[in-house]
């Protein structure tokens, strides 16, 4: 592969990788599938139970109204609980349930059993491949999150 073609094949790679991963994890839920942003930001609840809806918004990029539009229809689903903020009452926090803690662990169980499944499959070779790439990918992300925060 010629060096200007890595950035697009990389970038090809870690979307297939993604997708893929959700298509296989998909196929066996019992419930509805979650859309991206949803799962997103249900899983930024989880990690962070109390966030505020502007909070969530700017760590997701995305606009208050379109988290608003997300807080609806995850609390209809009964995966979110909005709290009034007592430091602002004018904010709202926001809660898993425990619905969506256990949809949460059952998902990411089933990613990492699948993953390591498919690590199994490959050679001691390339899963020292992958293992070594794996701190310049934290690095990357990183700094895209960065100039994202700080332009």
């Amino acid at each position: 592969m010629a060096i200007e073609d890595f950035p697009d094949s990389l970038a090809a790679v870690l979307a297939g990788f993604q997708r893929t991963v959700r298509r296989r994890l998909r196929s066996g839920l019992a419930a509805p599938p979650l859309r991206g942003a949803q799962a997103e930001l249900l899983r930024l609840v989880a990690d962070r139970p109390g966030i505020r809806v502007s909070d969530a918004a700017a760590e997701l990029y995305l606009a208050g109204n379109s988290v608003s539009t997300l807080v609806n229809q995850l609390g209809r689903a009964g995966y979110l609980r909005r709290e009034t903020d007592p430091a602002d009452r004018r904010s709202a926090r926001l809660l898993p349930t425990e619905e969506a803690v256990a949809r949460l662990a059952q998902w990411e169980a089933r990613r990492s059993a699948l993953v390591r499944e498919q690590l199994a499959r490959l050679t001691e070779e390339d899963r020292t491949a992958l293992a070594a790439a794996l701190p310049a990918l934290r690095r990357l992300v990183r700094n895209m999150r960065e100039e994202t925060e700080n332009p």
